[in-house]
């Protein structure tokens, strides 16, 4: 009986990052490149897959060395530890993956100061052991990763007629030039807001009805 609801609560500790607690559709995190790197989807998976790499490799290491940080110096601590992460993610697309490297640019780098991964490690994995750790940071970087694929997937299909660069309606199809530009982005996210607090209130309410 313990297994199971161990198991239960190890299965609720990795899903709520997918969609309950999402951290772009529902906690509104990460917006900066949520919205720059979108413009397709190769870069949304690409900026959500590194991102989700630094949130776990950091909160791992942040969970084991929890009990030795000192708190008066745990933030810069934290800092030093995501950029070690980054500053491999950064190196290994430099060298296999130059194109998607470009693409990106400092946004990178920038995953440093994502308000997503240091969240997670001074709410959860500085507080929790590395397995429950490590759940909840693969499911918060997938629910990331999920939230910039989406917002990719859609605008380059609108904006250019292709996903991952493969043509979808042949020469015929008008593309839609703003949403490759930013304000497509904001229009789009705007959109995947609406549509997931619009879930939540349908499920709020058939708990009522329900109770």
């Amino acid at each position: 009986m313990s297994n199971e609801v161990n198991g239960s609560q190890n299965m609720q500790e990795f899903l709520k990052g997918l969609w309950k607690e999402n951290p772009v559709f529902v906690a509104v995190l990460g917006m900066c490149p949520s919205l720059a790197v979108t413009n397709s989807a190769i870069n949304g998976l690409a900026m959500g897959l590194a991102t989700t790499f630094v949130l776990i490799g950091s909160s791992i290491l942040v969970s084991l060395l929890r009990k030795v940080i000192p708190k008066q110096v745990r933030i810069t601590t934290y800092i030093v530890i995501i950029a070690t992460f980054v500053t491999v993610v950064d190196f290994t697309l430099q060298a296999y993956f130059p194109d998607i490297h470009k693409a990106l640019g400092a946004f990178i780098s920038l995953i440093v100061v994502n308000c997503l991964i240091l969240a997670r490690q001074e709410s959860f994995a500085s507080k929790n052991g590395q397995w429950r750790s490590f759940l909840d940071a693969s499911g918060m970087g997938l629910g990331f990763t999920f939230a910039l694929f989406t917002l990719g997937a859609i605008r380059e299909v609108l904006g250019n007629g292709s996903l991952f660069g493969v043509s979808l309606f042949g020469k015929a199809f008008e593309p839609w030039i703003v949403m490759i530009l930013p304000p497509g982005g904001f229009f789009v996210l705007g959109l995947l807001l609406l549509l997931f607090n619009w879930s939540a209130q349908r499920r709020k309410q058939r708990k009522m009805q329900t109770a």
